[in-house]
């Protein structure tokens, strides 16, 4: 970490329900083994001998999800060089050399990776550019080998893009390049998994678009150290239920993987629709083959956040978080409304309540997105996430420009200003291991954070323990569900939930936990938001808050203030208006005391004012996957 002028808070007092020391067990949890597992079953090894590590309670484990590197035709444009093989060298505490000419160190290394470059012309724009190469003697090569600084490259990238694009895009889809790139990227995933210290997998990005340039992403993740010849790209179909079929066949023939959909919040409404490709009503068969080939999805990255909009929560105060407006890559607005995390939970159930299945019943993680080939998620060191793009503080609009633009403008016009720094993937898993992982995606024990490494457990049950009892943990595993869970509603009996959430050692401490309900009440989704641990004392029960615990952060040199906020929060609560006739999903949001955005640490490096058109700081936040509760049949 640099040298910053941060005066570190002591821990508030608080009762033993809502913090509780450092020594607590949070660090461990619970896991299961199937392919495709539908009850949890704690302490279960997924390996023939156990790692050190290995606790049946089951351990939080930090990665990114999404990462690209020089293959990504964007990234390459945009000035990466960075290999695989470099990337997670990166994740694993090691330092990479932006394009800019600074380095990029991790302070904590990450326990696991995955390189997502895009299948979509993976690997070609590097050998158009490589003179040596046959393709570079494409006319739509010209000038690729010698690419200078960022104009160049955006009038480059826009020309090869269009081209890609065209009726004769197809001219250089040279499937031997693409092939080339893609062994390189599934030996370095081998290469680099250390079972027990540090987990690679096998990955990629398909990158569907709509036609209203709506983005229907997902990153394509494999379980074993075998892949398919080559990934299925846009270039295969633009449709997202032929990239499941290619999944459903692919693990018919041993090839195991799952899909994570991001960047929703870009989407235009397209991503959690209630029909499907074609226009047809969503059904049974969509359902099933949806959630098994896409268990989980990617809550906030670099792009935004996705858990929900103010639009479509108008009434929870912290729903307006890193929001980005637009279509990706775009200035075109994206609709909310099908485009939000929480809005589909809602509608999953409410097609559950009325129809018998659900497509959208899925768990969270977070990530970054970034074509550094490296993971960015530090407020305080941000370097971007795309390349020379945007590799300083005047090209990501948080710095002002040397001089006012013809038009008087006094920052460079980017969308990269509302972009975040970065988001993490978290796990409960028994060990660092890839199936250990793995069973943890499926089974969706997973969470997300904005960047910081906060942890959060979560359980629901009719006979939890006393959160004071020192096996608490083995005995919520034992009498209870864990996030990623369902429980069933029993007449006359109101289960209790217990959340547990640690900050990150190196980031701000805690300012409250919340859960989120979710339900269905008379055919009609409701949700509500309530704080169950305060770092400020007690919930107020006339409005489910905490109070103001009075935190503050001084923008002049990011200090934030001493004394205040906890170290771990925790909670034992029952919802007051429980019906176990009703379809419902609960969830963890976790909320740090507020520190300085990125751009307000970029305009205080560079002596200047923050951007007054930008948040001068934000609340670092945890999302846990729902537990669902489903009425007794």
């Amino acid at each position: 970490m640099p040298k910053l002028k941060i005066i570190l808070p002591l821990l508030a007092s608080l009762s033993a329900l809502s913090a509780c020391s450092d020594d607590s067990p949070i660090a461990s949890d619970n896991s299961v083994v199937a392919d495709l597992p539908t009850k949890s079953e704690p302490g279960v090894n997924t390996t023939s001998s156990p790692s050190a590590d290995f606790n049946t309670d089951r351990n939080a484990y930090f990665g990114d999800l999404h990462v690209h590197t020089m293959y990504s035709f964007d990234a390459f444009m945009f000035g990466t060089t960075s290999s695989p093989d470099e990337a997670y060298e990166f994740a694993k505490g090691g330092t990479i050399v932006h394009p800019a000419g600074f380095d990029m160190k991790l302070q904590v290394p990450l326990d696991f990776y995955g390189v997502t470059d895009h299948a979509y012309y993976l690997g070609v724009l590097r050998q158009l550019a490589n003179p040596d190469s046959e393709i570079s003697q494409h006319p739509i090569a010209s000038g690729m080998s010698t690419l200078g600084g960022v104009l160049e490259r955006r009038q480059k990238y826009s020309e090869v893009n269009q081209f890609m694009r065209s009726e004769n895009g197809h001219e250089i889809n040279d499937s031997g390049i693409q092939k080339s790139a893609w062994d390189d990227i599934v030996a370095a995933a081998n290469r680099h998994n250390d079972p027990g210290n540090f987990t690679s997998f096998i990955a990629y990005e398909y990158t569907a678009s709509a036609p209203d340039a709506a983005r229907l992403h997902r990153n394509v993740i494999f379980k074993g150290d075998e892949a398919p010849e080559l990934p299925f790209s846009q270039l295969d179909s633009s449709n997202p239920e032929d990239l499941w079929q290619w999944m459903d066949d692919n693990r018919a023939a041993g090839f195991e993987s799952l899909a994570i959909p991001h960047n929703s919040n870009g989407s235009n409404g397209k991503m959690f629709m209630l029909t499907d490709n074609s226009g047809r009503p969503l059904d049974d068969a969509y359902a099933n083959q949806r959630i098994r080939n896409e268990p989980l999805v990617e809550i906030t990255q670099i792009k935004g956040s996705s858990d929900t909009h103010p639009a479509l929560s108008p009434f929870d105060e912290w729903a307006e978080f890193e929001i980005f407006p637009y279509r990706i890559a775009t200035y075109l607005d994206s609709d909310p409304n099908g485009s939000y995390v929480r809005q589909a939970l809602l509608n999953g159930i409410q097609m559950q309540a009325g129809q018998g299945f659900n497509p959208y019943k899925f768990g969270v993680i977070g990530s970054s997105d970034t074509h550094n080939g490296t993971h960015a998620g530090e407020e305080y060191d941000h370097w971007g996430g795309s390349s020379l793009f945007d590799a300083d503080g005047v090209l990501r609009g948080s710095v002002p420009l040397p001089e006012p633009t013809a038009d008087d403008d006094l920052y460079a016009q980017t969308y990269y200003d509302k972009w975040g720094a970065a988001g993490l993937a978290g796990v409960w898993a028994e060990e660092n291991t890839r199936g250990s992982i793995y069973d943890a995606f499926r089974r969706k024990e997973t969470f997300g954070t904005s960047g910081t490494r906060m942890k959060v457990r979560f359980f629901a049950g009719y006979d939890l323990p006393n959160p004071d009892d020192p096996d608490v943990i083995t005995k919520s595993y034992a009498d209870g569900v864990p996030m990623g869970g369902d429980l069933i509603g029993e007449a006359g009996n109101s289960p209790s939930f217990f959340t547990w959430v640690a900050k990150d050692p190196n980031s701000a401490p805690l300012d409250r936990v919340q859960i989120i309900k979710g339900w269905i009440e008379n055919g009609e989704t409701v949700e509500e938001v309530y704080d169950v641990a305060c770092s400020s004392g007690d919930v107020d029960p006339a409005n489910h808050r905490c109070s103001d615990n009075g935190a503050r952060v001084d923008i002049t040199d990011c200090s934030f203030s001493a004394g205040v906020g906890a170290a771990q929060l925790r909670a034992s609560w029952q919802d007051p208006n429980f019906d176990p006739d009703q379809h419902a999903f609960y969830y963890v949001r976790g909320l740090e005391n507020p520190t300085c955005r990125w751009s307000t640490w970029d305009a205080i490096r560079a002596g200047v004012q923050p951007n007054p058109e930008l948040h001068p700081t934000l609340q670092e936040r945890v999302w846990s996957s729902p537990i669902w509760v489903t009425p007794a049949q």
